[in-house]
Parts: C-alpha cells; sequence; structure tokens
C-alpha cells in the first residue's frame, strides 16, 4: 500500500513538473517569433538646421509636432497677438510659471509657440505653415538653437537662426525680433556650451538695432563659478520658475522699449 502511495506520489509530482520546460520553451519561441515579425525601425530623414522641415518620428512627421503646430495656427488666425514667443521646450516650459508670464507679459497681448524638442528647422517650417498667417505681432521673442547642439556645427545652427529671422521679415516686415542668444547648459563649462557660444557670437551680429534687436541674458542663469545652478536649471537645461523669474526680468525693459 505504502508502495503504491509513493508511487503515485512520485509520478503525480513528474507529471506536475514536466510542462514547465514545454511552457518555457513556448515563451522563447514566442519571443522569437515576436522579433522575427517586428518591423525594423525607420530612420529619420537628415535635416538641415537652415532648410524648413517638420519634426519627424519613425520615419514620418510627427503626430504630436502637427497637432501642437496646426492650434498655434488656429491661433495666430484669429488674431491679436503683438509679441509671439518662439522656440522650443525652453519656451514652451512658459506654461508651467503662469503667474510669472502673466504678470510680466499679459499687457503685451502674447502668445508661445514653443514645441519641446524643436530644432531650428523646425521653427522654420512652423513660420513658413502658417504660424504667422493671420498675425503681425510687434515683436517675435526668439529663443532657438540648443536642440540641435548634439548634431550640428555652430556655422549650421547659426545659418538656422538666421534662416528664421529672415522667415519672420517675410511674412511681417514691420516686426522687430527680440533675438535672444542660445541660453547655457550643461552644470559645468563643457563642448556644447562651446559651440553655443559661437552661435552666439555669430547670430549678434544679425543686430541692427532696428529689425533685430541681439540681448544676451545666458549669464544670469550662471554662478559665479559658471555652474548652473539647480534652482535655476533643474536638470542643467531646463529653467524652474525662479529661472523663467530671471528671464522675465531680463526682458520685459527690451520689451517695453521695442512696443512702444
Amino acid at each position: 500500500m505504502k508502495r503504491t502511495t509513493f508511487l503515485s506520489t512520485l509520478a503525480l509530482a513528474t507529471l506536475l513538473a514536466a510542462p514547465a520546460p514545454l511552457f518555457a520553451q513556448a515563451k522563447t519561441d514566442a519571443k522569437k517569433d515576436a522579433k522575427k515579425d517586428a518591423k525594423p525601425a525607420i530612420p529619420n530623414p537628415v535635416q538641415a538646421p537652415d532648410v524648413a522641415a517638420p519634426k519627424f518620428q519613425n520615419g514620418e512627421p510627427s503626430a504630436a509636432f502637427i497637432k501642437t503646430h496646426e492650434r498655434f495656427v488656429a491661433i495666430a488666425k484669429a488674431g491679436g497677438v503683438d509679441v509671439l514667443f518662439l522656440g522650443d521646450s525652453i519656451t514652451a516650459g512658459w506654461g508651467g510659471a503662469k503667474e510669472i508670464w502673466e504678470k510680466s507679459f499679459a499687457a503685451y497681448k502674447p502668445a508661445n509657440f514653443g514645441i519641446g524638442g524643436d530644432r531650428t528647422q523646425h521653427v522654420l517650417w512652423r513660420i513658413t505653415n502658417g504660424e504667422l498667417d493671420g498675425i503681425k505681432p510687434k515683436v517675435v521673442v526668439l529663443m532657438i538653437g540648443t536642440n540641435n547642439s548634439g548634431s550640428d556645427d555652430a556655422d549650421g545652427i547659426a545659418k538656422g537662426v538666421t534662416a528664421i529671422v529672415k522667415a519672420i521679415h517675410a511674412k511681417s516686415p514691420a516686426t522687430k525680433v527680440l533675438l535672444l542668444a542660445v541660453f547655457p547648459r550643461g552644470e559645468k563649462p563643457n563642448p556644447q556650451r562651446e559651440k553655443l557660444a559661437k552661435v552666439n557670437a555669430t547670430i549678434a551680429k544679425l543686430h541692427d538695432g532696428k529689425s533685430v534687436h541681439y540681448l544676451d541674458i545666458g549669464g544670469k542663469f550662471l554662478a559665479a563659478d559658471g555652474t548652473l545652478p539647480k534652482d535655476i536649471m533643474y536638470d542643467f537645461l531646463h529653467l524652474s520658475k525662479a529661472g523663467y523669474q530671471l528671464w522675465a526680468d531680463a526682458i520685459t525693459p527690451k520689451l517695453a522699449e521695442l512696443t512702444k
């Protein structure tokens, strides 16, 4: 009796244990099949910083980028914008500092056309595809180029910024451009900062005191030793509310002058 019970128990244990490796093998085979069926990533086209192009994702124009662009076009068509902020996520980030924005700029009938991740070519494309149609801003506040710094050289980035300034004036000749130097990035001095310093040295030459007014406020974000404090740029790229307050304080006198 004991022998029968022992054999039965052994048989049951063997039966229960047997499917495990079979199931594991099935999972492994499924993963292999999934890899075979997976479509290879589609590379995005190479873009020049001074040639208008939409932002791409997986080989196609980014749906999120196009959707945001269309929203900006609708705002432009509605009119009533005297001061337009153009740029990337650093400009878009004003949405997280609404109290400072309202207090500093509300009187100027402002609009914020910043899109995260934008490079010079993307802003150029947006301008040439409707974002200035319907408005003739007194001033465009432009700060763009940091997202180009990982892939483009200083000369190319400067050409991209120059193309944007020209595109703004092609759409609205009387608009004054408050051209901001590209902000410093990285906790400490680094090659990207050096590249952006070269960009700024070039675009500073666009200043004519009439239609283009260049302003470098980057030093206001830096500590005395040249580092970027985390309470100003929390990730050493994007601004905190304290950083946006510094930005607002730095440009409001110039805005008051240019919007008279």
